[in-house]
């Protein structure tokens, strides 16, 4: 790969990684808004909007499902590394591929559970906003789909990298 196609995937990469970090800011923005909005008017007129309680609640069950992608994506998950740090060469790439196996076989699990719940609410509507609740819904069968595929391409790696380069963690 010459040098302007490396920056071309770059910039690429770059666009997406950008876009979609708006996208997410648009939606905990909108959240936040919601929420505050909603308590100036409990506080100020003694009444809330029902709707921004359900969208408050839907922009927070995307961006709950969305940063998890985005956890995946940045290889920022939680993880206890007590034993997988002190071991080293076959047995931690080992465990590194049994780790990232038995992740995309839950994964799997959600997605074949997310898209049966999808089924399920093609015809639930939200009380107070009147939403279909399949593009609610819709969101988990997404992450899960999303995560598998960025957990299969570091699987990939993982298989591809020799053994004698899983070291001990370095204290």
């Amino acid at each position: 790969m010459s040098e302007s196609e490396i920056k071309t995937a770059d910039a690429k990469k770059s666009s997406g990684a950008l876009a979609f970090q708006i996208f997410c800011a648009l939606i905990f923005l909108g959240m936040i808004g919601m929420v505050f909005t909603n308590a100036v008017l409990r506080y100020a007129f003694n009444s809330g909007y029902p709707p921004s309680e359900e969208w408050a609640r839907f922009f927070f069950i995307y961006i709950t499902f969305f940063g998890a992608i985005e956890a995946f994506y940045r290889k920022k998950m939680i993880a206890v590394e007590l034993i997988t740090d002190m071991l080293q060469g076959v047995s931690r790439k080992t465990v590194a591929v049994l780790a990232h196996c038995a992740t995309i076989i839950a994964l799997a699990i959600m997605l074949v559970g997310g898209i049966t719940y999808v089924e399920q609410t093609f015809d639930t509507y939200a009380v107070a906003t009147h939403i279909n609740m399949t593009w609610i819904n819709i969101t988990l069968p997404i992450m899960a789909a999303a995560s598998m595929l960025l957990q299969l391409r570091d699987l990939f790696g993982i298989l591809r990298t020799p053994a004698a380069e899983f070291r001990k963690a370095e204290k």
